[in-house]
């Protein structure tokens, strides 16, 4: 420890972050991008030893700004931008009264919060920056007495594992990071030259932008634009860069028609753009002086006016982050309504249980479900956030994990979100999956999180996220942000059920039931209270599947501890009379015959399983334990083999996404 830094405390050392250490650990993961060229050329150094008076932000704004340096970061810094807009947001991420510099109280760290799978996460992190001949290399602000970005981007890099992870990335990442709101992306190219499938009704994504649409959300909401080429006017630019839509301006000009500008921010914090709005540009010839003045007045450092059309043309993607109020609600960028309820809840893909890839998959049903019951009529947005993939847990010190199946984009798997109404909860999953949803997103998409916008009525839906590839293992969080009262819960987890077999596809459902004392706990078929036990009526519909070997199978579970196991087993009639399983109309069971399958004899144990061929008709399932009176609660399962339709649709896969990174040469 340096003795300056005691000295600055009062004789006791600045705290030094170990997890995430002032050396190479820190700036390098696998030294594969242009900043590991600056092995052996970077010290660490704190904002006292850089400049005399340091403070996080600086009293005029346009000072506070980013400004990028040698690390290609622009999609982050883009994001930081918007944190100046709103003061909550900013305080949410960099909690305010924290000791800084010229405090008695100051100990050499500081503490942020990042929005992270559905929470706040703290980081804290000392304050030793990287720096080349003293001056930081990396983010800095305008006012070069001014730290918060700087510290904030170290946090973000400790967060991620490494200065070097910030290379390349998406600005809808970052936003959502640091606000925990959503965003979407939109594309300013023309639409998709390949037609959809005439029989896929799936809701097509907006594929150019509307900022009318924007108009009355605009000075709340975050915009960020990004090019993947070189664009005409900004020959500086290079591809893969991002840069921040301060505002836009609607002007009428001398010849009375209008003209939509757009002030950009380029993160590089100078100019490099050469059209018609830049400094005395033809474009201002056409204005009023008094707009030209006013419009020219408000242009920072880096900052630039465009008209729609140079924005449409030399752009490819605009980035629009959702509004949030001062209260933390999402405010709608399609309706400006605030979206006042919200839920989310945890799930993930599992191969060989969960994991049942797109629609064009015969094991699609097999994917995570969840109910949406919506209460009244409004709008409504549902998102599928997926985890990115790491090779190990270790906390701030994450790998990315290789995946060969997918090269496309190594960190994230294509994933898509479906949703059908039903009528009622008790319905035929089979059938309904025949059907289009009700809404979907676009296509399967490499994206971290894609997001479903709709007006819905009252009732129920059932929301099924998918991978594009079967088998395909991710962690998901589904959220839903509503203008009216709707709740989101998982489907119950199924019992145990018989190993997974490649014998065509199979529709399974679940019952819960329990055996309660003196009324349902009628033992087994020893006991003339036998017939008092739980009954689940189901039918055997599909013929074809018959002749193929077993077509039905039967797991019961038992809710109780290993130590204390009743004797469970159950048999399967024939009923009398066919019956629509969706009614609730009762059957006569003959009670002076022989099941048609039994499992039996009853055993002391969690699960007992059958597996049998069952002709088409009407069939009840009794389970049982052995003795009478023997109360508990169990599931049933019961699944029976079909031969599903092909499904008039095609899903398809989206385009791996773009990353933006750029490397800027620092000035001096």
């Amino acid at each position: 420890m340096k003795e300056a830094d005691r000295a600055e405390c009062g004789g006791e050392a600045l705290f030094e972050d170990l997890d995430f250490p002032a050396n190479d650990r820190s700036l390098f993961s696998d030294s594969s991008t242009p900043i590991a060229r600056l092995q052996g050329e970077i010290s660490w150094r704190r904002p006292q030893e850089i400049c005399q008076s340091p403070a996080l932000l600086a009293d005029n704004i346009n000072l506070a700004h980013v400004k990028q340096g040698l690390l290609g970061d622009c999609w982050f810094l883009c994001a930081c931008t918007f944190l100046l807009k709103n003061k909550r947001l900013l305080n949410k991420v960099l909690p305010p009264d924290q000791p800084q510099w010229d405090d008695s109280r100051y100990r050499g760290s500081f503490q942020f919060c990042f929005w992270q799978q559905g929470h706040w996460t703290d980081v804290t992190i000392d304050d030793r920056l990287p720096c080349i001949n003293s001056a930081l290399c990396f983010s800095r602000c305008h006012s070069p007495t001014a730290f918060w970005v700087a510290l904030l981007e170290k946090a973000y890099a400790k967060l991620h594992g490494s200065y070097e992870r910030l290379w390349a990335g998406q600005v809808s990442e970052a936003l959502v990071d640091l606000t925990g709101g959503l965003v979407e992306r939109w594309s300013l190219g023309e639409s998709e030259d390949e037609p959809r499938p005439e029989q896929d009704s799936d809701q097509v994504r907006r594929r150019r932008l509307d900022l009318n649409l924007l108009d009355p959300v605009k000075d709340e909401c975050a915009v960020s634009c990004s090019t993947h080429s070189s664009p005409g006017g900004a020959s500086e630019l290079g591809q893969y860069h991002a840069l921040t839509v301060m505002e836009w301006v609607d002007m009428k000009t001398l010849s009375g028609s209008k003209v939509l500008l757009l002030r950009i921010r380029n993160p590089w914090g100078r100019c490099c753009w050469g059209g018609a709005w830049i400094g005395s540009g033809v474009g201002w010839t056409s204005v009023d002086p008094v707009s030209t003045s006013d419009l020219q007045a408000r242009v920072a450092e880096g900052e630039v006016w465009l008209d729609e059309n140079e924005f449409l043309s030399q752009f490819d993607d605009v980035t629009v982050g959702y509004p949030i109020s001062d209260e933390g609600h999402l405010k709608s960028i399609y309706t400006g309504n605030l979206l006042t309820h919200n839920h989310q809840l945890a799930g993930r893909w599992i191969k060989g249980h969960s994991a049942g890839g797109s629609r064009n998959s015969s094991s699609y049903s097999s994917n995570p479900k969840f109910w949406l019951k919506v209460c009244e009529r409004g709008e409504l947005l549902m998102s599928l956030l997926q985890h990115r993939k790491w090779r190990n847990t270790e906390k701030y010190a994450q790998t990315p994990q290789e995946d060969s199946k997918n090269s496309t984009h190594q960190h994230y798997q294509a994933i898509a979100l479906h949703m059908w109404k039903v009528e009622k909860r008790r319905f035929n999953l089979s059938r309904m999956l025949n059907k289009p949803p009700c809404a979907s997103t676009h296509c399967h998409a490499y994206e971290r999180e894609v997001v479903l916008h709709g007006q819905l009525e009252p009732g129920y839906y059932l929301l099924i996220p998918s991978t594009y590839q079967p088998g395909a293992e991710a962690r998901f969080l589904i959220r839903a942000f509503s203008s009216s009262s709707t709740s989101l819960c998982a489907l119950k987890s199924p019992a145990p059920s018989l190993p997974l077999t490649t014998d065509g596809e199979w529709e399974t459902s679940y019952y819960q039931g329990s055996w309660v004392e003196g009324r349902t706990a009628g033992g087994s078929r020893n006991f003339l209270s036998h017939w008092q036990n739980p009954c689940f009526p189901f039918t055997v519909c599909d013929a074809s599947a018959v002749t193929s070997g077993d077509n039905v199978r039967v797991t019961l579970h038992q809710s109780r501890p290993d130590t204390d196991l009743h004797p469970i087993g159950f048999h399967i009639y024939k009923c009398l009379c066919m019956q629509v399983p969706e009614e609730e109309s009762e059957q006569t069971l003959p009670r002076d015959e022989d099941p048609v399958a039994s499992c039996v004899p009853h055993c002391y144990t969690q699960n007992v399983s059958l597996a049998c061929c069952l002709s088409p008709g009407a069939y009840t399932i009794v389970p049982s334990t052995y003795q009478p009176d023997c109360s508990a609660n169990f599931t049933l399962s019961l699944a029976r083999r079909i031969h599903r339709k092909v499904v008039k649709s095609q899903e398809r896969l989206g385009n791996a996404i773009q990353e933006i990174s750029h490397i800027s040469v620092m000035q001096s």
